[in-house]
């Protein structure tokens, strides 16, 4: 059985809310999806989960306590993590809910399309469900431009483990990937574990923890990565992060150049500012109003009206910030 699956909690409420509706807009109601919690803070996503027959709340706390085990392990292999943590003043295992993505690989579905829950589906994952049957990996986004959000390009054993090359041809963004079940049994962890503890752990990137580690395994393992936006003719190919300004707007979907993006990474916008202008906050976002639209679709009385210019929602720094960043970057 194929199906979606997302990570969320009820800080993600709103995300997840358009995420379902975009996922039974642009692909069906009858495709099964499964939300795995990031944390216990799921009161609220698990009410709106009961009115949604298609979708469930992953509840194998056998699997759940597996994977934050696997995931604690890993990063007590690695030299310094946690004490860098720490000196941030972030938790002993610095986001370890990201980890909870994994899962899937013990979740319901035979093959799965995992989505962040900050994204829209735009378009049929039909083509991506398709290209499985040859790859054991695929994605679409071009995280290989920045594999410094992946990897720890400091790292001199880096090079050792995995070559330029392919560096260069298989990281990927962990918000968006298809795969199958059952790609990481017992033996095949025990393994990646033995690895990372036998030294490489320490080109894992302490900022992006499932991410970077979600790397390793794939590329560790020799599976056979197959990212769209390498693959795909130049002329057929799409952007999906919201961070690129030229997408266009049209009857509910987001284009490229004219062509319809597969699916929309609300990357880099945090959740407290979908929080905000869903409470009636005017708030601007790129590609606000195709995210409203999406969370409001079966309710739209209740989506925020606006009557006035919308305020960023990063803030330019005030006269005296500017001031001091300057005389930063003079005397620095």
């Amino acid at each position: 059985m194929d199906g979606i699956c997302t990570l969320a909690n009820d800080k993600v409420y709103d995300q997840l809310v358009a995420l379902l509706n975009s996922i039974e807009a642009n692909q069906g109601a009858d495709i099964p999806v499964c939300v795995y919690p990031y944390d216990d803070n799921t009161e609220r996503i698990a009410a709106e989960i009961n009115r949604r027959p298609q979708v469930q709340l992953y509840g194998d706390r056998e699997s759940i306590e597996r994977w934050d085990r696997f995931a604690r392990q890993v990063w007590d292999a690695h030299p310094s993590a946690r004490q860098t943590w720490a000196q941030r003043g972030y938790e002993p295992y610095h986001r370890v809910g990201t980890h909870r993505r994994y899962c899937a690989f013990d979740g319901p579905f035979d093959r799965f399309i995992y989505m962040d829950a900050d994204a829209l589906l735009l378009s049929p994952a039909v083509p991506i469900f398709r290209q499985l049957e040859r790859s054991d990996w695929v994605v679409y986004d071009f995280q290989f431009k920045d594999p410094g959000h992946v990897y720890d390009l400091s790292s001199n054993k880096l090079g050792e483990v995995f070559s330029p090359d392919r560096i260069e041809s298989e990281i990927f963004c962990s918000g968006f990937y298809a795969t199958s079940k059952r790609i990481f049994e017992e033996q095949k962890r025990e393994q990646l574990l033995h690895q990372l503890e036998a030294g490489e752990a320490e080109i894992l990137y302490l900022m992006a923890p499932d991410q970077t580690v979600l790397n390793y395994m794939v590329m560790r393992s020799d599976l056979k990565v197959c990212n769209l936006a390498r693959s795909l003719p130049a002329d057929e190919k799409t952007g999906n992060s919201v961070t690129s300004a030229h997408f266009q707007e049209k009857d509910h979907l987001v284009y490229d150049g004219g062509k319809r993006l597969t699916y929309l990474h609300y990357i880099g916008v945090s959740s407290k500012i979908f929080a905000r202008v869903c409470a009636g906050e005017n708030l601007d976002f790129p590609y606000r109003e195709t995210f409203l639209y999406y969370r409001y679709l079966h309710e739209p009385e209740k989506r925020p009206r606006f009557d006035s210019q919308p305020e960023p929602y990063k803030r330019p720094p005030n006269l005296f910030r500017r001031a001091l960043n300057q005389f930063k970057s003079t005397f620095n």
